[in-house]
């Protein structure tokens, strides 16, 4: 068993000292894996456990204004390290087809470097993301998914940035920080109020647009294995199968949020005849005059940290269901909550949000 552990131990200092990239070696959290791996199951377990037992016996927090400055500066500091990540490479230096690391000095290798590291450290700012649902006591946002998608990350890219600090992969963090681009502006303007809905109609297709994005994360890494490239072929697979995996997540969370929905929606206006006999039975609620149908909120996405689908003006009257003027009912969604029955027929047609 000793001898076991020295090798252990005598093949993981050969990996740190001799195997990573000595550029690195003095950047903060890069001496050892031990606090990032450490910060990753404390996230895992705060979210899950500790954090929903800490505000179990509190109310939840008004955090809209926090939540306009954070996913405004959420959204500046994506698009500064996707901009970086362009004049470090991607924009006419890199290769699409094949892309070695530049292990020198030189200064465009040194701002590469610098960049991932920042990439690295925005996976941490996201931690927020799971910490003001947590706050305002969404914990059915949550989800396993959420988790998965936030707490991987860190560690994946300490791995990378530890070994290959650019190069090929690096295609992965500039295509995920123009995705939070839009992801973070879309949540900033939701977390403005009601009445900014209407610039906001594209919701649904987000969770498209982050699955485009791993479609093409996978496919830009598994090229690989048909050419010969000098970049660590173990990182192009590591990469390669975050994306394979983040997309059956998704598509799972797609086709439960929208196809799923839609499709229980048919069949109860089908059951009922008509949407004014509709009553609650687990997906949809009958509310009163207005005849609006509401879902309740399940989980809106991986990384969601918005507001604006708390309170959401209906016409009509709820026979009390109001509160300033707004319908609150868990979470709505623009997309795929709000219906209006058409008078001259037995089909539910979308209202717009107000």
């Amino acid at each position: 068993m000793a001898i076991i552990l020295q090798e252990a131990q005598e093949w993981y200092r050969d990996l740190m000292d001799n195997k990573s990239d000595p550029r690195v070696n003095n950047f903060f959290l890069l001496s050892s894996p031990l606090p990032t791996l450490g910060m990753c199951i404390f996230y895992a377990y705060f979210s899950k456990f500790l954090g929903p037992k800490l505000m179990a016996k509190r109310k939840p927090m008004e955090l809209r204004s926090v939540l306009v400055i954070y996913n405004a500066i959420q959204t500046i500091f994506s698009a500064w390290i996707f901009y970086e990540y362009l004049m470090s490479g991607w924009w006419g230096h890199y290769s699409l087809k094949c892309q070695p690391v530049d292990y020198s000095t030189s200064g465009l290798a040194m701002r590469m470097v610098n960049i991932c590291w920042w990439y690295y450290i925005s996976k941490f700012t996201e931690f927020f993301d799971t910490l003001f649902f947590i706050l305002r006591k969404k914990n059915e946002h949550v989800s396993t998914l959420h988790v998965i998608h936030h707490g991987c990350m860190p560690f994946s890219v300490w791995m990378g940035l530890k070994f290959a600090p650019g190069g090929h992969s690096t295609f992965f963090a500039l295509l995920n920080s123009f995705v939070h681009i839009v992801m973070y502006f879309y949540y900033m303007i939701a977390a403005m109020g009601p009445k900014y809905q209407k610039y906001i109609w594209w919701k649904k297709y987000l969770t498209t647009f982050q699955m485009v994005q791993f479609v093409a994360i996978f496919t830009h890494q598994f090229q690989l294995l048909f050419r010969d490239c000098d970049y660590p072929k173990g990182f192009m697979v590591w990469i390669g199968l975050h994306g394979v995996m983040f997309l059956f997540l998704f598509s799972d969370f797609y086709k439960a949020k929208y196809l799923n929905a839609a499709r229980r929606r048919r069949q109860a206006v089908k059951a009922n005849g008509n949407a004014n006999g509709l009553h609650s039975n687990g997906h949809t609620k009958h509310i009163g005059e207005g005849d609006a149908l509401v879902t309740n909120g399940s989980n809106t996405g991986a990384c969601m940290p918005v507001m604006e689908e708390e309170y959401v003006k209906i016409n009509g009257h709820a026979n009390g269901a109001y509160k300033d003027g707004f319908f609150k009912e868990g979470v709505l969604s623009n997309n795929d909550a709000i219906f209006n029955p058409d008078s001259s027929s037995s089909s539910l047609h979308q209202r717009k949000v107000k």
